[in-house]
């Protein structure tokens, strides 16, 4: 008997995953072969945009953006969330399982290479000094009503214990320096004043650190600096901090990312970042009511703007309140200096 070798042939559930993956694979080559699209990558670096935003930095027409950007999307290299009446887009976050993996982050690595032109510079600014100047309008018309309006989502005595219990954890010492960016009226710094003996409060709103300043000297606490700014005037006065706190503050701030990667300069070796805020919701009245900027904020883009400002992620503590919002309280350390 003669035997006959047969040949497999390939079965039809791998002929549609080959054809799914060179589909796929499709997409991803035509939203990379465009140069508007790299130029929008660019943008989105470590920022995330609105649609109009992204046409008055490019100077393109809306429909025609929203073209490139519906081809990104197909492609999963940007991913979009609703804030308000407006739809703002991001880079998608890059898995670990997702088979284009080293696709996409070599070519983001060298899209990310490309230099800003200055006048693009000039418009990007320009968009975040009106988120700005919209945060700082609210602060200055509601300073008087700020905590009545912020207890609409949350009072400080909610998750006060919640926070210290965090604080605690970090075996910080008493010595070390603990800086407060929009420490509000100043109840927590004050909580504060009773276990460490160098604190500055930043603001950038100057009837905000008023109140604070008045809120320290009713409760006669001390070793507490008041400094009026932003981030990038405690850079420029050289502070240094071992633990920097942002309590139910970056919902405010224009541009989240760049926060990052300033309090990373601001803190010593070995320092924590403490982000106290709001997980992702869809109540948009807090606009309004509240002055916020962003709904919350998702786990994992905090984490990736972390991980971009050469900060490790460490512990995280979740709290739900009765009327549907949760407050996340995610702890950040800057790695150790290797030298």
């Amino acid at each position: 008997m003669v035997s006959k070798s047969i040949s497999a042939s390939p079965s039809p559930n791998r002929s549609f995953e080959a054809i799914n993956f060179l589909c796929t694979l499709t997409d991803l080559n035509k939203a990379f072969a465009d140069t508007l699209r790299l130029q929008v990558l660019r943008l989105l670096r470590g920022e995330s945009f609105g649609v109009l935003e992204l046409c008055k930095i490019l100077g393109i027409r809306q429909s025609a953006l929203s073209h490139h950007l519906k081809i990104l999307a197909t492609a999963e290299i940007v991913s979009t969330r609703k804030e308000g009446n407006s739809i703002f887009y991001r880079r998608s976050l890059l898995r670990d399982d997702d088979p284009y993996r080293e696709i996409k982050e070599s070519i983001l690595e060298s899209v990310d290479k490309i230099p800003l032109p200055n006048d693009i510079k000039r418009r990007i600014e320009h968009i975040q000094v009106e988120r700005a100047e919209q945060s700082l309008s609210f602060f200055r018309k509601n300073a008087d009503k700020f905590q009545e309006k912020q207890g609409l989502i949350v009072e400080h005595a909610d998750y006060a214990t919640s926070i210290h219990d965090v604080i605690a954890s970090l075996n910080i010492s008493d010595e070390s320096q603990i800086l407060e960016v929009g420490p509000g009226e100043g109840k927590l710094l004050s909580e504060l004043t009773k276990k460490f003996k160098n604190l500055v409060a930043l603001d950038n709103s100057r009837e905000m650190l008023e109140k604070c300043k008045s809120t320290i000297s009713s409760s006669n606490c001390k070793g507490v600096k008041f400094l009026l700014g932003d981030t990038s005037i405690a850079l420029s006065k050289s502070i240094k901090s071992d633990l920097l706190i942002l309590n139910m503050v970056l919902h405010h701030i224009s541009t989240p990312a760049k926060t990052f990667e300033d309090a990373s300069s601001l803190l010593n070796w070995g320092g924590h970042l403490l982000i106290v805020d709001l997980s992702r919701h869809d109540q948009d009245w807090v606009r309004d009511s509240c002055g916020d900027i962003w709904l919350g904020f998702e786990e994992a883009d905090l984490n990736h703007w972390g991980s971009k400002a050469n900060l490790e992620v460490g512990q995280s503590s979740y709290l739900s309140l009765r009327n549907g919002f949760q407050i996340q309280m995610r702890v950040f350390t800057k790695k150790i200096n290797p030298n």
